[in-house]
């Protein structure tokens, strides 16, 4: 089997008999143990063997009695090292949360995967607390990119992506703040969706901002990702209806978000707005002025600095010297905001997303690089200023999606043997089916690097 592979191809291998759920658990999880094949131990912060092995026996042996099945029977999935498994405590990339209580529940998202018969694997490897969008991680090392080991794999869902395309999983569950799950899906040259906000319930994940936060997938495809979103919501999964190209009509961003485009992006971008214009799509440039506004709403560290400081605030005051520097200080940041500057910013931002939504309606999506770099190399971070410099660059795209409540998908769109690029498509709030829909016609179209 080659990797990453589309869930339906595993589905039709557990169909003919060729795949067993328990094969496919013990090849993913000798995977994650095999040092020369990958650093595990950086890739992963808690492995599941015996609940995984146990997992896939049950769902053979459900397939075997003619017994029905989960959406996910048998799939192997990771998620993210900040959701509630029952009896663990939650680290989130930290080692200050070692010696809080374990989690009483799994979150709900965690019951949901389970109740659909998937495999968990283990927990992936993130930036301490979510908070930045390269993937270091000081406390637990940085697993390097799948297309260069020496360069990010980014964040925060640092391991997530990785997972998939070496085979530790199928899909995996990671969340995004301002970009945590688009940015490590498009340096690893996957799928990565971005849900509304309100779609899939944030109860037992440790927050970041609970204005921005939200869950969702990295998988090989569209389909792959509509598949374990539907999940994640709690719904029925649904056949996609890819669009027709000539009924198509995109926004293409304009402004702020090609501002410091690489070449090797800004070819693949260009390329795949030509594959989409030869096939009939209308593209139609816009500037949104909303997205000019993004970083004067962050300037002194938005809702993430806010939010997480309120949540932090105690823990900081005992165990301050323990956090990595780095994400200590952006969470300090919202230190000095009172609640005259947070309600300024709740309302300002509602002013933007209600502009914002009435100007994306005419189309099917806004279009823009997903990160407008390739992933930078580690060693090109290990100056605090670079260190900033690279990480607010990462973030600034993906983070329009989460300031203005949109949903995203990101898709890979560079030529095979480069590094990766993406291409960004944002939806309006609530209109995840018909991003999910166009986003699988769009992918048919300009996706060079895709699944076996």
């Amino acid at each position: 089997m080659t990797y990453p592979t589309p869930l339906s191809r595993i589905a039709a291998g557990f169909n003919d008999g060729s795949v067993s759920a328990l094969k496919l658990a013990d090849t993913a999880l000798a995977r994650i143990h095999d040092e020369g094949f990958a650093p595990g131990a950086q890739i992963f912060t808690r492995v599941y063997d015996a609940s995984a092995r146990a997992e896939a026996l049950a769902a053979d042996h459900r397939r075997a009695a003619g017994l029905s099945q989960g959406p996910l029977a048998g799939l192997p999935i990771s998620i993210k090292d900040l959701f509630d498994v029952a009896g663990e405590t939650t680290m989130a990339g930290s080692v200050v949360m070692k010696d809080a209580a374990p989690a009483m529940e799994d979150a709900p998202i965690v019951a949901r995967l389970r109740a659909a018969g998937a495999v968990i694997t283990g927990k992936t490897n993130m930036t301490e607390f979510a908070f930045s969008g390269v993937g270091l991680n000081p406390h637990y090392g940085t697993p390097g990119n799948v297309f260069d080991a020496g360069r990010i794999p980014g964040g925060s869902s640092a391991g997530a992506g990785i997972s998939v395309v070496k085979g530790m999983a199928a899909a995996a569950i990671g969340t995004d703040t301002g970009g945590s799950i688009r940015i490590p899906a498009n340096f690893a040259g996957i799928v990565g969706f971005k849900p509304s906000q309100a779609r899939v319930p944030l109860e037992g994940a440790l927050p970041l901002s609970s204005t921005q936060d939200s869950i969702g997938p990295l998988a090989p495809t569209v389909a792959c990702c509509a598949l374990v979103d539907a999940v994640l919501a709690g719904e029925a999964p649904r056949i996609l209806r890819p669009r027709a190209p000539e009924t198509l009509t995109f926004a293409v961003a304009r402004g702020l978000p090609m501002d410091g485009v690489d070449d090797q992006v800004a070819n693949a971008y260009d390329a795949a707005l030509k594959r989409l214009r030869d096939a009939g799509v209308r593209l139609i440039e816009l500037e949104l002025p909303e997205i000019a506004e993004v970083p004067q709403l962050n300037a002194a560290g938005g809702f993430s600095a806010a939010e997480s400081w309120a949540w932090h605030r105690a823990i900081i005051q005992t165990g301050a010297e323990r956090y990595d520097p780095r994400v200590l200080s952006r969470i300090r940041r919202g230190e000095a905001m009172g609640a005259a500057d947070y309600i300024d910013l709740i309302k300002r931002r509602r002013r933007m997303v209600a502009a914002a939504d009435l100007a994306l309606r005419p189309f099917d999506g806004l279009l823009m690089p997903t990160v407008p770099i390739v992933p930078p190399r580690i060693v090109d971070l290990a100056d605090d200023a670079d260190y900033t410099r690279l990480n607010l660059l990462v973030l600034r795209n993906p983070t329009f999606g989460n300031v203005l409540d949109l949903c995203g998908v990101t898709l890979p769109i560079a030529e095979p043997g480069a590094l990766p690029a993406g291409l960004m498509l944002l939806g309006r709030n609530g209109a995840d089916h018909d991003l999910l829909d166009v986003a699988a016609g769009v992918e048919a179209l300009v996706v060079r690097t895709r699944a076996a």
